[in-house]
């Protein structure tokens, strides 16, 4: 189970019994797992990437990168890794798609779902946020295109 003791104790004291903990542990598992494939198809490919990081040695506001890719792994709850940008990378410590080809602006996207919550995954991300760590220790957002930072 990847709930802290804290929050198996919040969940149990709402009324949920240990098979739905666990259920609802497994579905956290799950989901962090189809974020992490789903970043890893928005860092495949050649191209130019953009993004708001703030650099030492830039004014810019929007940074480009000739080359970025990850390198992901998940552990329950835990969406961790290594970004490799322009020659230099920094640790993953959590990330996340914020809209996929097709969505409206805004608004966190979870994978073009149907009305009946079937599909997920089936819109390439276009808008994502890494949690980076050491050395620059923020959320930086990631486009393919500028218009979209």
């Amino acid at each position: 189970m990847h709930f802290d003791s804290r929050t198996q104790q919040a969940l149990r004291e709402t009324g949920l019994d240990t098979d739905a903990i666990a259920t609802a542990s497994d579905r956290v598992a799950e989901l962090v797992a189809e974020d992490a494939d789903r970043l890893r198809a928005f860092f495949d490919g050649d191209g130019l990437y953009y993004s708001n990081m703030e650099l030492a040695h830039s004014t810019e506001s929007i940074q480009d990168h000739p080359t970025a890719a990850v390198d992901l792994f998940t552990h329950g709850s835990d969406l961790r890794g290594y970004l490799s940008l322009d020659g230099w990378g920094v640790p993953i410590e959590g990330g996340r798609v914020l809209r996929d080809a097709g969505d409206e602006e805004g608004g966190e996207s979870r994978g073009g779902a149907d009305e009946n919550g079937g599909g997920a995954g089936n819109a390439r991300p276009v808008l994502v946020e890494l949690s980076l760590g050491e050395t620059v220790h923020d959320r930086v957002k990631f486009a393919r295109d500028r218009e979209v930072l």
